[in-house]
């Protein structure tokens, strides 16, 4: 996990001498990324959760290590302005861990996930940008996916922060009322399954089980999804990814299609394309002599994209792994990439390039590896000529960004 400070390793003559269970007073200094704050004692780094920068707190030490400790607030001695009254019972130091700004203002959740991602830029790509995180809508009430864990009693809960102990949760305002997690809560399941909970803005619902040692099985609702975006019907399979924040879908396509500004007759690239979400929306401006390869390294994914764009013989979708099918491919226009928390693979990275496309769209959901892949981009010709970033985990720490590259020199 990268983190939004540069943090110099203490000698052994200058470790911390911090022990788990201890108790100190430190000052708050700034957020960083992954949900906590910074502070320090004689020294010695601290990763503080249930913190705000500004205040002074007595926080109890939960890990002690040779560079950083972590710690949790017990009790704040000056308290910052932007302190609220947690929405959910189960936000607290040994409560969920799903949650990492519930007792935060959202007006300063967002400015606080904007520092981050200028900290990030400004250390890992060496840029300096202004950025707004954008208000999406609610704060509650947004999620539409989730995975519920169940307990050695058999109730359904969530992982406590940075642990696999499951905190029996009886209701989660996070989530899209749709999932009718409450009613789930009151029921009985088998001690150590999981249990996937989806909706779609059709009204669908689908719970599946996966006891332990057997395959997922559903229990209520189908396996496929329908999900309406824009003029079009999307299938998704419960397990193929899916935007989770219920507004998502629009918020992304709107600016994507802003940003990648396709034309009539282009050839488009939708890398870690998933089922389709993108390409749905850009195949109607690229016209019958424009084409869309759509690459995807899930085999569930691709069979859902196969059955969206049936009808359409100019989407091409491809399963493999990104890096190993774009030496395949001679050119592009406009590239669209969406991928994992970790960013793209550097030599699939060097084939975009390779193309010379006239833009690359670049939506993330971690800062840190969109600044570093920001940064050879830049090297490499492409550099940042836009950047927008989307409120889509309100109350957590993760943001959506998608930033806009164009080439300096067009093949």
């Amino acid at each position: 996990m990268c983190t939004s400070t540069t943090l110099a390793v203490m000698s052994p003559q200058e470790r911390s001498t911090l022990r788990v269970g201890e108790r100190i007073n430190v000052t708050i200094e700034k957020i960083a990324h992954g949900g906590h704050c910074i502070a320090r004692h004689e020294g010695a780094v601290i990763f503080v959760r249930h913190a705000i920068p500004g205040e002074n707190c007595t926080v109890e030490i939960t890990s002690v290590g040779a560079s950083f400790n972590r710690a949790d607030v017990v009790e704040v001695h000056s308290t910052s302005s932007d302190r609220v009254n947690a929405p959910c019972s189960f936000a607290h130091p040994n409560g969920c861990g799903g949650c990492d700004f519930q007792h935060i203002s959202e007006s300063r959740q967002r400015k606080l996930k904007a520092e981050v991602i200028k900290e990030q830029f400004s250390r890992i790509a060496k840029m300096d940008i202004e950025i707004d995180v954008e208000e999406v809508g609610p704060s509650l009430g947004w999620r539409t996916r989730c995975i519920a864990h169940v307990s050695a009693q058999g109730k359904i809960g969530f992982y406590q922060s940075r642990s696999h102990t499951v905190v029996e949760i009886s209701k989660c305002p996070i989530l899209a009322p749709q999932l009718q997690f409450e009613e789930l809560a009151k029921s009985q399941f088998t001690p150590q399954a999981t249990l996937e909970i989806a909706t779609s803005n059709t009204g669908e619902r689908t719970v599946a089980l996966n006891e332990k040692d057997s395959r997922h099985k559903v229990i209520q609702g189908s396996e496929i999804l329908h999900h309406k975006v824009a003029s079009k019907n999307l299938e998704a399979h419960y397990q193929s990814f899916w935007q989770s924040h219920i507004s998502a879908p629009e918020v992304l396509t709107k600016c994507v299609l802003e940003f990648a500004e396709v034309q009539s007759g282009d050839q488009i690239l939708d890398l870690y394309g998933g089922v389709g979400l993108f390409t749905s929306v850009l195949i109607d401006r690229i016209g019958s002599s424009g084409s869309i390869t759509l690459v995807e390294g899930s085999r569930r994914a691709t069979a859902d994209g196969l059955r969206n764009f049936a009808d359409y013989s100019n989407i091409k979708v491809v399963t493999g792994d990104v890096s190993k099918i774009l030496p395949r491919i001679a050119s592009a226009d406009v590239i669209i990439l969406d991928p994992p928390r970790e960013g793209a693979d550097k030599s699939a990275l060097t084939e975009m390039i390779r193309m010379r496309p006239r833009r690359i769209v670049y939506v993330s959901c971690d800062p840190a590896s969109l600044a570093r892949d920001a940064r050879i981009l830049h090297d490499a010709g492409f550099p940042l000529a836009k950047l927008r970033a989307f409120d889509l985990f309100p109350m957590t720490h993760h943001i959506e960004c998608v930033a806009l590259f164009t080439s300096d020199k067009v093949s």
